[in-house]
C-alpha cells in the first residue's frame, strides 16, 4: 500500500512539519506520518510565535528557506517588536497569531511542497537493520521502508496527562500518548527521562471584563518574519492582548489546593521548564511576591477563546475555577478546559551528533522536544536542520553544521549536544556570545546564500539578498559622503536633546549620536530625504545599525576569529583518551561519551575545565 521513502518523518508538530517541508524541497521522496491529520502544526500552547531570541530563531528559520515565518505572517493578530528601547542585539519579534488559520496555513503549504506524502497513523517501532534505520513500523501493523527517519514526537511518548488528582495518559488533551518507541531505543542502548512541561486553562473571553485590565496594543509598524513578502495585517486591525494580575487572595485559593497537587505530591517526577514555571511553582519559588503578572490572549479572529498566559496549572479544575474568579476581569469567567501538566519521555541530547543525527543508529534523527527543549521556535529550527541533513545523508552529500557565531540555531544545538540538559531548554539572547552579530535584522544577510548553494532557499530569497547587501553599501556610502550644515540640522539635535552642530559634519557622524536616528534625519534634511527615499526601510535600518553599532560589531568579529582557531583543530574519530593520564576523570568520561569533533567543542562541554583542553591541545600537537 505505502511504496519506500527516501525519509520518513514521525510527528507533525512544529518540527515534523519544517523537516518535512525542508527534507521534500531538497529533492527527497518524503512521508510525514501523523496520528491525526487535524492537529497539523497545532498550537498545543500558546497562540504565539518569537518572542526574546525565539524571533530571532523564526527570522532564521524563514532566512534558511524554512515555513514557520511565512506561515506567522499569514495568520498574525497582532504584532510587536520586544526590547525596542535597547540595542538592535535584543530586538526581538512577537506575534499572536489566529491558532486555526496557523495551523491551516501550515497544512496547506504543506500539500503544495512537492515530494511530499501523508499517513495518518501511531509509529509505535523502528525498522533497524545492521545499525541502521531502515524504516517504521505503525500500529496498524504497516512497515514502511526509507533511507532515514526523523523522530519529531514531542509530548506523545509515553505522555501522561495530570489535573489534581486525575491522570491519564495522552500526548495533549483528548489525544493518545504513542507507545513502544521509547522501550525499543533503550533496549539499543539509549538513554531516556522523563520532562514535564503544562498549558493554562481557555477562558470564555465574553464572560471577562476588560475595562479592569491593561490593554496591550499591537506596533504602529508591522515588520514581520518573512524576508520574502511583508505582512498583509494592518496595524490599525490588530487584536488587543490585556494584562491583569493574581493576588494574594487568588495565592490562597491556590494554595488550598496544594494537597492534591501532581507537582506537589510527587505524581510528577520530570522536572519542569525553569523560566515558564506553573503558577503553583511561582507561588512557591517566589513567595515573598503577593502577585504575578498574567497575559490574557485572544486565541483568533473569529473565535471568543482566550488563553491566560502565566496561568499554567496542573491543579484540580475547582481550584484553578475559583482562583481565576478573583483576577480582576475575570470575576464571571467561564472556563472552556481546564489547565492541566503532562510528563513525556525524551533522550538526553548528548547521544546525537551536531546533524542531529543519532550515534548509536546511522540516519536516525531526532527533533524538537524528545531532545528536551521547549517551545515552537525551538522545535521548528531543530526540524529544519534535521530534514536538511538527513537529505545530505542519505545522498551522501556534506551535512549542514551552523556554528555559534553565525547563527541562534548553532548556539541551540551547540548547547545541547555539548551541555545536555535536566530541564526544557529554551532560548535566550543571553545564551549567545556573539549575539552582537546574531541580530533578527540580518538573518538573511547569514544565512540565505548558505542554504540557496544546498538547494533549499529560493532564487527570489537570494536576490532579494543581493539587493539588501547592494543598497546597504550605496546608503553607508552617501552617509559616509555627505556634508550636513548646521542650519539643517540643529533644529532637529536640539529636539532630541542632543547638543547643535558647529561645523559642518558628516551624515555618518551624526548618525552616532544618541538619539538620532536616520528615518528623523531624513524627515529634517531635504538633501537626505532625496538622495535615500529610494531604498527600502530594511536595508536603511540595516545601514544605520551598521554604522551605529560598527565598533562592536568588529570586536565581536575579531573574537570569533581567535575562537574559530580552536574550532580548526580536529580530534581524530579515533582519538584514544584513555592515553591522556593528567585528564580529570570528569573530562575524559565526557569526551568518551560526546567524543567531540574539534578543540572548540571539547572546550564547551560542560564539567570540562580550560586546564583538560590544554593537555588536549598539548597532545595534539605532538
Amino acid at each position: 500500500m505505502l511504496s519506500n521513502y527516501d525519509i520518513i518523518v514521525v510527528g507533525a508538530g512544529h518540527a515534523g512539519c519544517e523537516a518535512a517541508a525542508a527534507a521534500a524541497n531538497l529533492g527527497s521522496k518524503t512521508l510525514l506520518v501523523t496520528m491525526n491529520m487535524q492537529t497539523i502544526a497545532q498550537m498545543s500552547c500558546n497562540p504565539a510565535m518569537g518572542g526574546i531570541a525565539k524571533g530571532q530563531i523564526v527570522k532564521e528559520i524563514d532566512a534558511l528557506g524554512g515555513y514557520s515565518g511565512i506561515v506567522t505572517d499569514k495568520s498574525m493578530i497582532q504584532f510587536r517588536m520586544l526590547n525596542r528601547s535597547k540595542g538592535p542585539a535584543m530586538w526581538s519579534p512577537r506575534a499572536q497569531s489566529d491558532r486555526m488559520l496557523f495551523a491551516s496555513t501550515w497544512r496547506e503549504m504543506l500539500e503544495q511542497t512537492p515530494n511530499l506524502d501523508f499517513y495518518q497513523d501511531m509509529v509505535k517501532e523502528l525498522i533497524i537493520e545492521n545499525g541502521k534505520v531502515a524504516g517504521v513500523v505503525t500500529g496498524m501493523g504497516h512497515k514502511i521502508a526509507s533511507k532515514a527517519v526523523v523522530l519529531t514526537n514531542g509530548t506523545f511518548l509515553n505522555g501522561v496527562i495530570h489535573i489534581g488528582e486525575k491522570n491519564f495518559g495522552g500526548g495533549r488533551v483528548a489525544e493518545k500518548a504513542a507507545t513502544g518507541i521509547t522501550e525499543q531505543l533503550v533496549a539499543f542502548g539509549f538513554e531516556s527521562e522523563r520532562l514535564k512541561t503544562g498549558t493554562p486553562p481557555r477562558i470564555d473571553g465574553r464572560s471577562l471584563d476588560y475595562s479592569k485590565m491593561e490593554e496591550q496594543k499591537g506596533d504602529d509598524q508591522i515588520i514581520g518574519f518573512s524576508y520574502l513578502k511583508k505582512p498583509t495585517l494592518k496595524p490599525e486591525n490588530q487584536r488587543s492582548c490585556w494584562i491583569t494580575y493574581t493576588s494574594s487572595e487568588v495565592h490562597n485559593v491556590l494554595k488550598e489546593g496544594f494537597e492534591s497537587s501532581p507537582m506537589f505530591q510527587g505524581r510528577i517526577q520530570g522536572t519542569g521548564p525553569r523560566y515558564c514555571p506553573s503558577i503553583e511553582d511561582k507561588i512557591n519559588r517566589f513567595a515573598e511576591r503577593d502577585r504575578h503578572q498574567l497575559f490574557v490572549e485572544p486565541e483568533g479572529w473569529n473565535t471568543v477563546e482566550i488563553y491566560v498566559n502565566g496561568f499554567s496549572t496542573s491543579l484540580s479544575e475547582d481550584v484553578q475555577f475559583q482562583a481565576l474568579r478573583k483576577v480582576p476581569g475575570f470575576e464571571n469567567c467561564k472556563m472552556f478546559r481546564p489547565g492541566y501538566a503532562i510528563e513525556y519521555d525524551f533522550f538526553p541530547p548528548t547521544q546525537l551528533s551536531f546533524t542531529l543525527e543519532t550515534k548509536k543508529i546511522e540516519n536516525l534523527f531526532f527533533a524538537g522536544q524528545i531532545n528536551g527543549t521547549t517551545g515552537y521556535e525551538e522545535a521548528a529550527c531543530q526540524g529544519l536542520m534535521a530534514g536538511i541533513n538527513s537529505h545530505q545523508k542519505v545522498n551522501n552529500l556534506d551535512p549542514l553544521i551552523l556554528k555559534r557565531s553565525e547563527a541562534y540555531i548553532g548556539v541551540l544545538i551547540d548547547d545541547l549536544i555539548n551541555k545536555g540538559t535536566d530541564e526544557p531548554y529554551r532560548m535566550f539572547t543571553s545564551r549567545a556570545e556573539f549575539r552582537t552579530l546574531l541580530r533578527q535584522d540580518n538573518a538573511d544577510m547569514r544565512l540565505t546564500e548558505i542554504s540557496f548553494n544546498l538547494g533549499l532557499a529560493s532564487q527570489e530569497r537570494m536576490e532579494n539578498v543581493k539587493k539588501k547587501i547592494d543598497q546597504v553599501e550605496q546608503i553607508k556610502n552617501i552617509l559616509n559622503k555627505i556634508n550636513i550644515d548646521p542650519i539643517e540640522i540643529n533644529d532637529y539635535l536640539t529636539s532630541v536633546h542632543s547638543s547643535p552642530l558647529l561645523l559642518k559634519q558628516k551624515a555618518a557622524q551624526i548618525l552616532l549620536r544618541p538619539n538620532v536616528d536616520l528615518k528623523s534625519m531624513m524627515k529634517s534634511i531635504s538633501a537626505l530625504f532625496d538622495l535615500l527615499h529610494k531604498f527600502d526601510d530594511d536595508s536603511l535600518e540595516q545601514a544605520e545599525i551598521q554604522l551605529k553599532y560598527d565598533t562592536y560589531i568588529v570586536k565581536e568579529k575579531e573574537l570569533v576569529e581567535k575562537m574559530s582557531q580552536l574550532e580548526n583543530l580536529i580530534i581524530p574519530d579515533n582519538f584514544n583518551y584513555e592515553k591522556l593520564v593528567s585528564l580529570s576523570n570528569e573530562a575524559r568520561q565526557k569526551f568518551l561519551k560526546i567524543k567531540p569533533r574539534t578543540l572548540g567543542q571539547a572546550s564547551r562541554i560542560s564539567g570540562v575545565n580550560p586546564s583538560d583542553v590544554q593537555i588536549l591541545m598539548l597532545y595534539m600537537g605532538r
